[in-house]
């Protein structure tokens, strides 16, 4: 795996937005969060999703390379991570969990919850419709994609969440979901993601 001096080299985010990882000055909240507050409370990024951080997300997720959910837990562990109550990776849908053979979100949310004693619900948030890749489509229609597309079968009433996921782009996927981990209760959710894209 990547040593400290390589790992210390993957593109870091500039000052950035707590609530949502773009980048701002100072690291104050940014205009697009202060008129029209997310459903999340504030994300972690590790990294900016560029060149080579991008290579190591895409050898997880499309090449099956799944020592490096144990070094992206690792690297999540060493910051100082946000008082959680859960950590919940974000689902796949059945058909494409099949297609995969995993998801790469529980490996890293499992690893994450092992070293940080923090409780992990890996089926206790579905993905119950299955659509068009993100990636696939325009920003504008992401968040209708994702539109009711998760369904939360735990009590996290008053509990503080904590969502992994890989990559946030527009982030309407998590949006979508910390609504649904709302209306289930959660007092708080932030978002633990490997990288963020800050193009438009």
């Amino acid at each position: 795996m990547l040593c400290a001096a390589c790992t210390a080299s993957l593109p870091a985010l500039p000052a950035h937005c707590p609530w949502c990882a773009l980048p701002s000055p100072f690291g104050s909240v940014c205009g697009s969060c202060l008129a029209g507050p997310p459903n999340f409370d504030a994300t972690l990024a590790l990294w900016l999703y560029e060149f080579p951080c991008d290579r190591l997300v895409q050898a997880l997720k499309y090449r099956s390379r799944l020592a490096l959910a144990p070094f992206f837990a690792r690297n999540f562990a060493a910051r100082p991570l946000p008082p959680v109550d859960l950590v919940v990776p974000m689902p796949l849908h059945p058909k494409r969990l099949a297609q995969r053979g995993f998801n790469q979100a529980v490996e890293i949310a499992r690893c994450l919850a092992r070293s940080s004693g923090l409780l992990h619900a890996p089926r206790g948030v579905r993905r119950v419709k299955d659509t068009t890749a993100q990636t696939e489509l325009p920003y504008e229609e992401r968040a209708r994609n994702v539109r009711g597309v998760f369904a939360c079968d735990l009590d996290l009433s008053g509990k503080r969440v904590a969502v992994v996921d890989d990559v946030m782009t527009t982030g309407a996927t998590l949006n979508e979901l910390a609504k649904v981990l709302k209306r289930a209760g959660a007092s708080r959710v932030e978002n633990l993601v490997i990288a963020r894209s800050v193009l438009r």
